[in-house]
């Protein structure tokens, strides 16, 4: 019986350096089917998402940009819609962690607090899940849901712990201060806002962010 090692044997028994060469140029560039290839096509669905949406992206433009064959998305994930669950509709942080944090000081800087956490957490992942998100909201509705859940759970759980009246009115009006940051220095990269130091934004926002928290809103 004859047994190959990365090449095919000639006539001889000899292994074939041609062959060889063949073969390891044709896979060169390739990722084996581990588990850095789920990383990789994680990072790249991430990417696409972000440049061009759900609808946009397709299974073989993510699988290139990660440099692995189509169908290792449906080894790992079984479809672009379970990769997508994956890369874009999982936060890269706990909800849950981050308000618990928020909580620690006085509530009159609250805003300045959230403003600070929200511009260092996604500047910490380059923001790309935020932009998968919005740009992917007209395309996967489950997008939205996600976007909305997040905002609508941590901001009314934080208005609630400081006693302020009118929570749901105040979630929305904080909801389109942060989405609307998100929006202008991950999405559209308006200059200067998109490279500002955040403390400059801190000061800038906070005081507004902070009257929607506990100040007066007629």
């Amino acid at each position: 019986m004859s047994v190959e090692f990365g090449g095919r044997l000639g006539h001889s028994g000899a292994v074939s350096t041609t062959d060889n060469t063949e073969t390891t140029a044709r896979r060169r560039g390739r990722r084996p089917a581990g588990q850095d290839t789920r990383t990789a096509l994680i990072e790249a669905a991430r990417s696409v998402f972000a440049e061009t949406g759900y609808d946009g992206a397709t299974v073989r433009v993510i699988a290139t940009r990660a440099g692995v064959d189509a169908a290792m998305v449906n080894h790992w994930f079984g479809s672009k819609e379970g990769l997508f669950a994956q890369a874009v509709l999982e936060l890269p942080f706990d909800p849950a962690d981050v308000q618990k944090a928020l909580r620690t000081g006085p509530d009159d800087e609250l805003g300045e607090r959230i403003v600070r956490t929200f511009i260092t957490l996604w500047d910490g992942v380059g923001g790309g899940v935020f932009v998968a998100l919005i740009r992917s909201i007209t395309g996967h509705e489950q997008a939205g849901h996600v976007l909305r859940d997040f905002f609508q759970r941590f901001f009314s759980a934080l208005i609630t712990s400081i006693g302020s009246d009118r929570v749901t009115l105040r979630m929305n009006l904080c909801a389109t201060q942060m989405v609307g940051l998100g929006m202008v220095r991950y999405v559209a990269k308006f200059e200067p806002l998109a490279t500002e130091d955040v403390e400059v934004l801190v000061r800038a926002i906070a005081p507004n962010l902070q009257r929607y928290l506990t100040g007066e809103i007629g």
